[in-house]
């Protein structure tokens, strides 16, 4: 995506335009093709559908794939939190999966949520449901701030993801 178009935008702002269409996703994203459905305030949601080249060689969707769009979701949650100018890339992702990711339980959807704001660091939780609503992937991971520092705020509690953050 060129950065003249998302200048003097805030990563929410960013997100919400790519959620409505308004910005183009970025080119990885339409590569894989997922595609943002949820764009809040330290909460975004990405949506697959089944395409065969996604799978490996037990007709599952791909372990790759998944912590793909995990570390899209828990970034651009991380993003929406913070100020204009301001960006993030991953300093460390942790998956857990929970169980394999069948091809038929299409679409999934990965979601990010923002636990903690630092100056430096922002910590998010993911994870990944199938069409039923079951979980299939869980991940944790915290995400280095380029740019202008963030303002250290965390989540009230209402709006955390359990008690992980309290640590």
């Amino acid at each position: 995506m060129a950065a003249s178009l998302t200048s003097g935008l805030s990563g929410l702002d960013i997100m919400r335009g790519i959620r409505d269409g308004t910005l183009p996703a970025p080119p990885m994203a339409e590569t894989i093709g997922f595609r943002c459905v949820v764009a809040e305030p330290g909460e975004v949601g990405m949506r697959l559908d089944h395409h065969p080249s996604l799978e490996n060689t037990l007709r599952m969707l791909h372990g790759g794939v998944a912590a793909t769009m995990l570390d899209t979701a828990m970034g651009a949650a991380a993003h929406t939190m913070l100020p204009i100018g301001a960006a993030v890339v991953t300093l460390d992702l942790t998956l857990t999966y929970v169980r394999p990711i069948d091809a038929r339980n299409t679409p999934v959807t990965a979601t990010g949520r923002v636990l903690n704001v630092g100056r430096r660091v922002v910590y998010v939780t993911g994870d990944i449901v199938d069409r039923n609503g079951t979980l299939v992937v869980h991940a944790v991971g915290n995400f280095s701030v380029l740019g202008a520092r963030a303002t250290a705020v965390s989540l009230p509690p209402s709006e955390r993801d359990g008690d992980a953050a309290a640590g």
